[in-house]
C-alpha cells in the first residue's frame, strides 16, 4: 500500500547516490507537504528551510563559482564528499512530483511573483517514513512564467556526470524520454501547466512553520 503524507507535514527529500550495492545520502532538503494524492506529491518551502548539502556544492552556491559544482561531482564519484548544514535561500519553491516520473516540475517565486518554471530531471521517488528519496540528474529545463519560452540548463554538468558514471546509461535513456515528455506537457498545457494561473498566484503562507530536518540517517 502506498504511503501518503498528510497536508502540512514536513517531509525530507534526499538525493541518494548508488555506488554498487552501497547507497549514500548526497543532500537533504526539508519541505512542507501541500497535497499528496498518490498520483503526485506537491511540496513547498521558503527561505530558511533547512538543508544539508555537499560542502563543495554549498561553497559554489555561496561564491557563485560554477567550477565548485564540477568538483562536487568529482568528489561524489570518488566517494569523498562531506556534508554541511545550510538553508534554502532567495526564493519560495513549489514542486510537483509524480512517483514514477523522471522529473519534477518546480516553480520559483520572488517578491514580484512567479519568477520561472523549472523542470528538474531526477530519478523516480522512493517513499520513506520521513519523506522520499530521489537523485538529481544534473540537467534542467527553465521555462518562462507564461510558458512561451524555454531553454536547457547545465548540459555541461550533465555531460560531466555522464563521463563520471554518476548518470548511467539507463538514466540517460530515461532522461531522453523524460525530456520529450516534459516538452509535451508544456505544449499541451498538461499537469501543473494546466493550472498556470493558480500556480502563478500561489505564495508561501507566512504563518506556516519553517521546514526543519530531523537527525541525519543513511538509507537502509
Amino acid at each position: 500500500m502506498t504511503r501518503v503524507f498528510e497536508s502540512g507535514r514536513t517531509v525530507v527529500r534526499r538525493d541518494v547516490h548508488h555506488s554498487g550495492t552501497a547507497r549514500h545520502v548526497w543532500s537533504e532538503h526539508a519541505l512542507r507537504v501541500l497535497t499528496d494524492t498518490g498520483d503526485a506529491l506537491e511540496t513547498a518551502c521558503a527561505p530558511g528551510a533547512e538543508t544539508r548539502w555537499p560542502a563543495l556544492y554549498a561553497d559554489s552556491l555561496a561564491e557563485g563559482d560554477r567550477s565548485g559544482r564540477v568538483r562536487a561531482f568529482d568528489a561524489l564519484a570518488a566517494g569523498t564528499w562531506e556534508q554541511t548544514s545550510g538553508r534554502w535561500r532567495d526564493t519560495e519553491l513549489r514542486a510537483w512530483k509524480p512517483p514514477t516520473a523522471w522529473f519534477s516540475v518546480n516553480a520559483f517565486y520572488t517578491t514580484a511573483g512567479l519568477r520561472n518554471w523549472y523542470v528538474n530531471f531526477e530519478r523516480p521517488l522512493l517513499r520513506t517514513p520521513d519523506g522520499f528519496d530521489t537523485f538529481d540528474l544534473a540537467v534542467d529545463l527553465v521555462v518562462t512564467p507564461d510558458l512561451a519560452h524555454w531553454e536547457w540548463k547545465d548540459e555541461d554538468e550533465y555531460a560531466h556526470a555522464r563521463r563520471l558514471g554518476l548518470v548511467t546509461d539507463t538514466d540517460h535513456r530515461a532522461v531522453d524520454a523524460a525530456r520529450a515528455e516534459a516538452l509535451a506537457m508544456i505544449g499541451e498545457r498538461a499537469g501543473p501547466f494546466a493550472e498556470g494561473a493558480g500556480w502563478s498566484a500561489w505564495r508561501w503562507n507566512g504563518a506556516w512553520p519553517t521546514p526543519r530536518l530531523g537527525r541525519r540517517a543513511e538509507p537502509g
